[in-house]
């Protein structure tokens, strides 16, 4: 399987679209990539078409036909029918004429191998007697069967696919021939590889296209198509196709078209259960059958359009074909055993458990993680192809209870608002704040209605944060250090406010023993400086009484001196 259909890791992006989308969950997610579990994949392509990022691709087999064609061997190729819907108004001549441009030495319709598959199926329910017929076309509901529904292999027409006969039709008429069957189906790439000798190689319309075009080979278009009469056959390759092709009188039998991976399993099961008898099933894989193939080149889905380009181009007759002796169209199926193990009941509960889901009303069964109930998610936990990560509420009620509990439990105040300013979320602290009793009191309202807004509307207009701005909440009496931040993803504001209205009441008490201290400074030094000037002012007073003094003392002694 893992030569048919590769992964490009780059480009898986971990979103599971290809889980959900496979009918039979077959892809392992292992480091956020996602692996296809060979053993279990039926090719239908699905994952190919719907992932976003195109991370699966089908492997090209262009080189591989070119060397064939080189081999000086002639190659014919094997002309799949659908290609009416894929090249709108291109001819089977035309095909033909640009192919052996190409180095190709013929091309046929393999409506001409679907003819000869149809006549075998008649044979079956005609001479053989069989009770239930399932058609072998399709390589995907082959390998459907083969892996997922072994005990029906009994019911599986064991007659080649029209690819298959037509090529092997060929290589009878030209023992020399190889062969290249071109379609819009992956599963035939592996069909090819794994019965050796019939298809050597298979293409599918992108690669033919891209071919064609490398080679600036153009096809002409004709707008109106007509139909050989003998090309009936050419119906094949729509829901029901093979029936229209078929004689479906055979009395007592009932034939039923199921298209679509679903439909078909829902019919298996039935068919295990025992409510079917005496029927004929075509089944095909694709919705719409092979003109809605996963590798139409086109890459949209046009059912009606492309039914009606096929219906134009079918005649009414069969292609004319030799009569094919039954044992050289004879194909053999074995069933092909999966390596899955199955989980206990106990292991299972085990698994749920590490999921979150220790309730019944706790499996969701969202399919989110792509699986349809929880339960098949953790048997595929236990089997190693997901991952209890997988889970997106769990993650989202794990990544919620953590959020919640920071938030919760901060001694910040958070208050979260929309960009029409309405309050989204509060916290506790918030609440303790904003004098509030509970959420509901604000969720909703408009943000001026607890605070000022003008801080949200700068951080809405110019999308810059407020980082540490210190607030003055006058109608709470409280001081609070603010930040505002805009989350541009969410188109949300978040303001977390730190109370510090303790740390302004101790920052306004030590300024104000600062001034008093200085008040009282100022007041001592004054106080000295006037202390100092008296002092000052009582020795000048002092020192002007002495000098007095002693002047008269000094004139006194001097006087006496002078009378002796």
């Amino acid at each position: 399987m893992a030569d048919c259909l590769t992964l490009k890791k780059s480009n898986c992006k971990n979103c599971y679209k290809c889980i959900r989308h496979c009918p039979v969950k077959s892809i392992r997610f292992s480091a956020n990539q996602a692996h296809i579990i060979g053993n279990e994949c039926i090719l239908c392509g699905q994952c190919f078409v719907i992932c976003p990022q195109e991370a699966k691709q089908v492997v090209d087999e262009t080189e591989k036909v070119k060397v064939l064609i080189q081999s000086g061997d002639p190659v014919y190729v094997s002309l799949a029918p659908s290609f009416v819907a894929n090249y709108d108004g291109v001819s089977i001549e035309e095909m033909r004429r640009a192919l052996k441009e190409l180095g190709f030495a013929d091309v046929e319709e393999t409506a001409i191998g679907a003819t000869i598959v149809k006549k075998e199926y008649e044979r079956l329910i005609n001479e053989e007697k069989r009770d239930i017929i399932i058609s072998s076309c399709c390589h995907s509901i082959n390998l459907l069967i083969q892996k997922h529904f072994p005990l029906l292999l009994p019911y599986l027409a064991d007659v080649q696919s029209p690819m298959q006969a037509h090529c092997s039709d060929i290589k009878r008429r030209s023992p020399l021939a190889k062969t290249v069957f071109i379609g819009p189906c992956v599963a035939k790439k592996d069909e090819a590889q794994t019965y050796e000798g019939i298809v050597d190689a298979v293409l599918t319309f992108d690669e033919l296209s891209a071919m064609l075009e490398n080679a600036n080979i153009t096809l002409e278009r004709n707008t109106n198509l007509k139909a050989d009469e003998e090309s009936r056959a050419r119906f094949f390759p729509t829901t029901g196709g093979v029936l229209k092709t078929m004689d479906c009188t055979a009395e007592g039998y009932t034939y039923v078209a199921i298209d679509g991976v679903e439909n078909c399993i829902a019919a298996l099961k039935d068919i295990e259960n025992g409510l079917v008898k005496n029927c004929f099933i075509e089944m095909s894989s694709c919705a719409g059958s092979c003109i809605s193939g996963p590798v139409m080149e086109k890459k949209r889905r046009n059912p009606v359009k492309d039914y009606m380009s096929i219906a134009k181009y079918a005649g009414t007759k069969d292609f004319q074909v030799k009569e094919v002796d039954p044992v050289l169209v004879k194909k053999e199926f074995d069933p092909i055993a999966l390596k899955s193990m199955i989980p206990s009941e106990t292991e299972i509960m085990e698994i749920m458990r590490n999921m979150g889901k220790t309730r019944k009303s706790d499996e969701l069964n969202c399919g989110s993680c792509g699986y349809n109930t929880c339960r098949e998610k953790a048997i595929a936990i236990y089997q190693g192809k997901a991952e209890i990560s997988m889970c997106l509420p769990f993650l989202k009620d794990k990544a919620e209870s953590f959020s919640d509990a920071i938030v919760k439990n901060t001694p910040n105040a958070i208050i979260v608002v929309n960009e029409s300013l309405e309050v989204q979320q509060v916290n506790k602290a918030a609440l303790k704040i904003l004098n509030l009793r509970s959420q509901s009191d604000v969720l909703g309202d408009q943000v001026v209605r607890i605070l000022d807004p003008a801080g949200f509307i700068k951080v809405k207009t110019n999308g810059h944060g407020i980082f540490g701005e210190r607030v003055y909440l006058a109608e709470y009496n409280r001081h609070v250090e603010q930040t505002i931040i805009p989350d541009k993803d969410s188109n949300l504001m978040v303001c977390i406010m730190r109370d510090v209205t303790d740390e302004e009441n101790e920052r306004e008490k030590k300024e104000m023993i600062s001034r008093q201290t200085v008040e009282v400074a100022d007041r001592v030094v004054e106080k000295q400086m006037r202390i100092v000037q008296e002092i000052a002012s009582l020795l000048g007073e002092t020192a002007a009484e002495t000098k007095i003094a002693l002047s008269n003392l000094k004139e006194s002694i001097t006087d006496e001196g002078s009378l002796y």
